[in-house]
């Protein structure tokens, strides 16, 4: 299965009424893409994501291929037709400075590059959202975002994180056309990404 004719932009609503990371995709007009569920208590991350909310059909599967590595990545596999897709690579340990990830084909080939575009957000993020108080409000106003490029140096999507109070919300716009499976991808490996970075902002 592949993620095709999306109407951009996409929304990443996570939900607050449930302890596990759930979150909805839904497209400009309301319509389901996805219900996005990260499994609780596990020593190595698992994700479900299902057709929606009902989550009757589990449509692609995201697990950890390491249990403690600072350079995590995450196998993404498509559970309907039994196919890995490739694997998002996270670079580096987490710092305050700016998130870099790598999205690998199934060949375990660089295809795209995802970059936060703001070094100083990340840094006043860390720095305002320790202070009492006023660090519970950075969500409104310190919000990344972040850029995926193709290794032919062309951007291809934005990701932003929107104001919010729980950082409850991502916003994901195509930039210019890209092939049904890279875009299938780049999605999965974008969910992955948002699970990982959800907590700054």
């Amino acid at each position: 299965m592949v993620l095709k004719n999306l109407n951009y932009p996409l929304d990443f609503k996570f939900k607050i009424t449930t302890l596990a990371s759930d979150f909805n995709i839904t497209d400009r007009n309301g319509n389901y893409v996805a219900y996005v569920r990260q499994k609780m208590f596990k020593l190595k991350e698992d994700v479900i994501v299902f057709n929606d909310e009902s989550k009757s059909k589990e449509l692609f599967r995201i697990r950890a291929n390491q249990w403690i590595d600072f350079n995590a990545s995450y196998s993404l596999n498509d559970i309907t037709e039994n196919k890995n897709y490739g694997r998002l690579a996270r670079k580096g340990m987490r710092s305050l400075w700016k998130a870099s990830y790598d999205i690998l084909d199934a060949h375990d080939q660089p295809k795209f590059k995802v970059q936060e575009d703001s070094a100083w957000v990340r840094f006043w993020d860390g720095f305002v959202g320790e202070l009492p108080i006023i660090g519970m409000f950075t969500g409104y106003f310190l919000n990344p975002s972040y850029t995926v490029t193709g290794i032919d140096g062309k951007a291809y999507f934005k990701m932003k994180k929107m104001p919010s109070f729980f950082g409850r919300r991502f916003q994901l716009d195509r930039m210019i056309d890209i092939d049904d499976e890279d875009e299938s991808l780049v999605i999965l490996s974008l969910l992955m990404m948002v699970l990982l970075e959800r907590s700054r902002g």
